[in-house]
């Protein structure tokens, strides 16, 4: 890596900053919410056109459920090279009509607005790391492929498949979403995600005249709600949270269904096994009541692998060329390095630094993007981890 010009990649990146913030601003005001799949034109556009600049060959994936994907390559590639991943999303949480009252702001220091740290900045970062290559005239020995998708902040239940066929055939994947909290930690480990509806089916009667005659799907929902709850674990990083219940008819009605919504989150597969299976198995204690139970670790949790651990040490060391102490964080919520890691080595968090993800003081530090541009850029040019990966 000796032959990196460290200091003009970043000289590039810092002149380029302008340009940068230009770019986002652009990409803000595209409000792109996941759910309004017609929304995700106006954000996709700029971002293909970005990248057929830099002489990618864009190609758009229509959604069934999202507004899209964008898969792009380079036009001119070298036969039987290796290839790495880089993989953002460009939909928000929130709404449209979101800027009317979280504007774009941007002074000392600082840039707020709907998206700008989850993760509209690790986009503009990525693209400008890449930029910043063919500035120096530099080629990576991996091959770049960029992935965007436009359904991230559901589920990504459109993209998954094709990031799933993407992650098999690269030496490596780099998530550009935002680093995490304002010391700007690379995401080494995420947790698994998993949602599961209980469904309880009772038995209606009359609570005054005939109460034995019926089954309380609410009864018991009540001790369901226990049982789950008890799964939780603090110490291994294990929550199972009962986030939403209903059942029942009327108030002089023995409830003859109710459900819950359960949200689980762990940090290992060992866990997501047993805590799944834990939950497929609950067993009703009333009389003449039936559980369905449906769901499962949708998600599952991004670990420190020996693989990814090699690609945090790379980045920790060619961080230390830029004069930056990076540092390791385990992240509550999933993304798409949560997929990529079954297949291939997976570093997360290159993106913004900042703070407030889906939360309404988001902003991102834009004076660090052109450092955090810079890494992603020396990342890109490190030489394979794996043979065979062609």
């Amino acid at each position: 890596m000796d032959q990196i010009p460290t200091q003009e990649i970043l000289r590039y990146l810092r002149t380029q900053l302008p340009h940068m913030l230009e770019l986002l601003r652009q990409l803000v005001f595209a409000e792109s919410p996941s759910t309004v799949p017609d929304s995700q034109k106006a954000v996709l556009m700029p971002l293909a056109e970005e990248l057929s600049h830099l002489n990618y060959t864009v190609h758009h994936i229509p959604g069934r459920q999202s507004g899209g994907h964008l898969y792009a390559r380079p036009s001119r590639r070298v036969r039987r090279q290796p290839r790495q991943l880089l993989v953002g999303h460009c939909d928000t949480v929130w709404p449209l009509g979101t800027l009317q009252e979280m504007p774009w702001e941007l002074g000392e220091g600082i840039v707020r607005g709907p998206g700008v740290y989850d993760m509209k900045a690790g986009l503009v970062q990525m693209l400008y790391a890449l930029r910043a290559l063919h500035a120096v005239q530099l080629e990576p020995a991996v091959t770049p492929l960029i992935f965007i998708n436009s359904d991230e902040e559901i589920g990504s239940p459109d993209s998954t498949p094709y990031i799933r066929r993407l992650a098999r055939i690269v030496d490596r994947t780099f998530v550009c979403e935002p680093s995490l909290g304002l010391e700007g930690k690379l995401k080494t480990t995420r947790k698994g995600v998993g949602r599961f509806t209980v469904v309880v089916k009772g038995k209606a009667a009359h609570a005054g005249l005939n109460p034995d005659g019926g089954a309380s799907a609410i009864l018991e929902l009540s001790f369901v709600i226990q049982k789950l709850f008890a799964l939780n674990d603090p110490n291994r990083g294990i929550t199972v949270n009962v986030g939403m219940i209903d059942g029942g008819l009327r108030p002089n009605v023995v409830a003859p269904e109710s459900r819950a919504l359960v949200d689980v989150r762990v940090f290992t597969q060992e866990d997501a096994r047993r805590i799944e299976e834990s939950i497929r198995h609950l067993q009703p204690v009333s009389p003449g009541v039936t559980l369905e139970i449906s769901g499962r670790i949708g998600r599952p949790p991004l670990e420190l692998t020996p693989r990814n651990q090699a690609l945090w040490e790379m980045a920790s060391s060619l961080g230390r060329e830029l004069g930056l102490d990076l540092a390791a964080g385990a992240a509550g919520g999933a993304s798409d390095g949560n997929t990529t890691s079954l297949y291939t080595a997976t570093l997360d968090g290159l993106g913004a630094v900042g703070d407030g993800a889906h939360a309404r003081h988001e902003f991102i530090y834009f004076d660090k993007m052109a450092e955090r541009g810079a890494l992603l850029a020396f990342l890109l040019m490190a030489p394979p981890l794996q043979e065979g990966r062609v």
